[in-house]
């Protein structure tokens, strides 16, 4: 049985992974078309990579992990910033309900993830000579 920070951050990813193909097709323009299909799924195999290393315990995908995160939360306060401010933004749909989402799972993701008990998870190989 894995442990619950591990089975947690690699299905937040995968779900991010799964929104980002859905909405991806459903703003594709109709008659459904290859490309954006296409590029909708490849943003969604990017996260689906990084919950799969997140499974392995593999310490290079904790880091794109928090990096993801941190550049998410980020990202998103400015733009609140932004529209709070009066800026003249309009967002996709997609772009909203992602939001919706990400924001309080890597708000509560990103402080586990430099937890000392993830670095235990997520041991860094050790090299010898």
């Amino acid at each position: 049985m894995r442990p619950r920070g591990i089975l947690v951050s690699a299905l937040f990813f995968a779900a991010c992974g799964v929104l980002e193909l859905v909405l991806g097709v459903i703003e594709a323009p109709r008659p459904l078309e290859f490309w954006p299909v296409w590029e909708a799924l490849g943003r969604a195999v990017l996260f689906w990579l990084l919950a799969a290393g997140l499974w392995q315990r593999l310490a290079l995908c904790r880091t794109v992990a928090l990096v993801y995160c941190l550049a998410a939360l980020v990202t998103y306060a400015v733009v609140i910033a932004l529209a709070l401010w009066g800026a003249p933004l309009r967002f996709p749909t997609s772009v909203v309900v992602s939001s919706l989402f990400q924001v309080p799972s890597c708000a509560l993701l990103f402080p586990y993830l430099r937890s000392p008990e993830a670095g235990f998870l997520f041991p860094r190989p050790l090299f010898r000579r």
